[in-house]
């Protein structure tokens, strides 16, 4: 810096710099020639990179970024009135929207480039069209472009708006302009304008592929400014933030001070231009600005590689280009895996059914590949196909169900309450004309109807649960199987879901008569009844005689159950009868119980073979003939809306991967070599 202290924050620049040192572009710009007053921005650029700037354009385009995929981008923000407009003017050599309040309304992507024909090629590109315009044009059609855009007024929209310049002298950049920072809504504006364009700004400034290039105005305090204030949420230590001071021939006082303490790190640096004024040319601008820096008693001071449009466009133009080299090669390989998911995910979309014949292929697949899982899971217990998922594991919660089942029923039947007392009232109750030591069979049926009438709600509710089990995996693996169309899946499903209904009922129905059956007779062939009872008749005159003659209040059953017993000598004329009774109930309640659990399970595992291997297809297929077969069928191919919205959404994506992949396939050599 002549005659001054240099920045201390030169570094970051240099640090930026040194991090592509392979990637260093050769501008080939004489320094001396930069600030001849009759050369163009940029004399002669480099044709190397050139291309990779096209291809970075041309991805933005394609609008590459719906994939997720950030680009190498420099983005200018500045507060309003900050002379953002006048810095872009400058570097693009043509006149831009001028007025009152926010003249930038929308996303402007400035792609300025190098034209060797002294006539330039100006045109926008908006909605899917190029308009084509000239200098003297170029603000109105930027002016009718917006309004085409963001509405005729005031608003703003996230919409791009492209201006490309193909101009002799201009320097081979892209920059997208922001709409100018304002918290007070002037009339015709939105009352949360400033969020508005705060989300905007955040949306380009956050991605780190972005570089900031910060617009200030010399006669504010730097600290003070919005745009510096959103640049510091998103690169807090300035490591991607360049600063343009604006209007310093207006406020030259303490520029140098504020530059040089660098408060509000801007680790890029900063350049100090002038604005253009009135209806100066270009040319003269150029020349009255490096005289402006050249002979002004405090603005000479500061080190000329930092002044100047000119050392502007430079410094653009070296970090445009590090950037671009920096990312393409992620890029690259982002563009490559994105394109492989979304083709595998394509893929592994179900095929376009086109006709009845190839949609009931599909149909019938469905039900015999759900057919073969069902069989792993409820007939031959493998779980292979849902290892990690226990609720699918059929024939094990089968069998903790059964298991459940039968501890309930012997838990619901207490042996040793009121010992004898229910015997005893209903021998009372049944006694008749007869020899005194016959045991009314009427007794026996009465006790056997209220035993099994305290059990009769738990095979029923055991039954309901099962089928609830069991319509959750046969739905789940029809779900499973028909996932990829939609159209299936719901109609299979309810068909599924009225048939394990149906066949509940069934099993209802079934068990209900069983039940009933345990009601009405007594019966076994079982040899453990008589077993039983041998062992626990035998125990009869030691029970009796306990009772009798020592009046104890508890006896031993079995050698092992102690039981309490009231006092029972004022029935000694029923007592053995009652006893007798009592053991007779305990050991056929045993198979009664053991039948129960014994006839379920064959049910089940009988219903379940017949659901899986004859009653789904039979009744599938049957409700689709009923509801006209093919006709159904035909009804069932169009695609659901869902469906058809991500195989399209995917198609594009696809298209788009590929044209981009195409179009960096074409520098890829610069790419892989990094030679700019």
């Amino acid at each position: 810096m002549s005659g001054g202290k240099p920045s201390s924050k030169r570094k970051g620049v240099e640090e930026y710099e040194d991090a592509s040192v392979n990637t260093e572009v050769e501008l080939h710009v004489e320094h001396d020639a930069i600030f001849h007053d009759h050369v163009p921005i940029v004399s002669y650029y480099n044709d190397r990179i050139t291309p990779l700037l096209d291809a970075v354009d041309r991805l933005r385009q394609l609008q590459v970024v719906k994939e997720g995929i950030q680009l190498p981008t420099i983005v200018v923000v500045g507060d309003q009135s900050s002379g953002k407009s006048s810095v872009l003017e400058s570097l693009a050599c043509i006149n831009l929207p001028r007025g009152d309040g926010i003249c930038t309304r929308v996303p402007l992507i400035m792609r300025l480039k190098h034209h060797p024909s002294l006539v330039p090629e100006i045109f926008l590109q908006f909605n899917d069209k190029t308009v084509p315009t000239d200098e003297a044009h170029v603000a109105d059609a930027i002016n009718l472009a917006t309004d085409e855009i963001a509405g005729n007024g005031k608003d703003i929209s996230d919409t791009e708006l492209t201006l490309v310049v193909k101009k002799n002298g201009v320097p081979d950049l892209t920059l997208v302009d922001l709409p100018g920072i304002t918290r007070v809504p002037v009339h015709g504006q939105p009352a949360n304008i400033y969020q508005q364009i705060a989300n905007i700004i955040m949306k380009y400034i956050s991605p780190a592929e972005s570089v900031i290039l910060n617009v200030l105005s010399a006669s504010v305090d730097f600290s003070t400014c919005e745009s510096i204030m959103m640049s510091q949420k998103v690169d807090k230590n300035g490591e991607r933030t360049l600063a343009v001071v604006t209007k310093v021939d207006k406020s030259p006082e303490g520029l140098l001070e504020k530059v040089t303490r660098n408060d509000v790190n801007v680790g890029l640096g900063y350049v100090c231009v002038r604005n253009r004024i009135g209806n100066e040319s270009y040319e003269d601008a150029r020349k009255e600005e490096a005289a402006l820096f050249a002979t002004h008693q405090r603005l000479s001071m500061i080190d000329k590689s930092t002044v100047g449009i000119q050392v502007l466009a430079q410094k653009l133009v070296r970090i445009q280009a590090i950037i671009i080299a920096k990312c393409l090669p992620d890029i690259v390989r982002k563009i490559d895996e994105k394109l492989k998911k979304s083709i595998s995910e394509l893929n592994g979309m179900p095929r376009r059914l086109l006709s009845v014949a190839e949609g009931m292929a599909v149909f019938m697949g469905i039900i015999g590949s759900s057919q073969e899982s069902l069989r792993k899971i409820l007939v031959r217990g493998e779980i292979d196909e849902y290892a990690d998922e226990k609720d699918m594991h059929g024939t094990a919660r089968l069998v903790e169900m059964l298991n459940q089942f039968s501890t309930d029923l012997h838990n619901c039947s207490d042996h040793t309450k009121n010992f004898m007392i229910n015997e005893i009232e209903v021998l009372e109750e049944t006694k008749g004309i007869r020899l005194p030591n016959i045991l009314p069979h009427t007794a026996i049926l009465t006790i056997l109807q209220q035993k099994v009438e305290e059990i009769s709600e738990l095979p029923i509710r055991f039954v309901e649960e099962v089928w609830a089990y069991i319509r959750g995996v046969v739905i789940s693996v029809l779900n499973h199987h028909s996932a990829n169309y939609h159209q299936f899946q719901l109609f299979i499903g309810r068909a599924a879901h009225e048939l394990v209904a149906e066949m509940k009922d069934r099993s209802i129905d079934w068990v209900t008569e069983i039940v009933q059956m345990e009601k009405e007779t007594d019966y076994t062939c079982n040899p453990e009844y008589m077993k039983e009872w041998n062992k626990l008749i035998a125990q009869q005159q030691a029970v009796i005689d306990n009772i009798t003659k020592f009046g104890y209040s508890k006896v031993t059953i079995d050698g092992s159950r102690e039981v309490v017993v009231g006092d029972l000598r004022s029935h000694m004329d029923v007592l053995l009868q009652a006893f007798d009774l009592k053991m007779r109930m305990i050991a056929y309640w045993k198979i009664v119980v053991m039948r129960l659990v014994d006839n379920m399970a064959l049910h089940l595992q009988l219903s379940i073979r017949n659901l899986v291997n004859k009653e789904m297809k039979k009744e599938i297929v049957n409700a689709l003939l009923d509801t006209g077969g093919g006709v159904a069928i035909e009804r069932m191919l169009e695609e659901p809306p869902s469906v058809a919205s991500k195989r399209e959404r995917l198609n594009t994506s696809i298209k788009l991967l590929r044209e981009s992949k195409e179009v960096l396939a074409n520098i890829r050599d610069k790419i892989d070599c990094g030679d700019l």
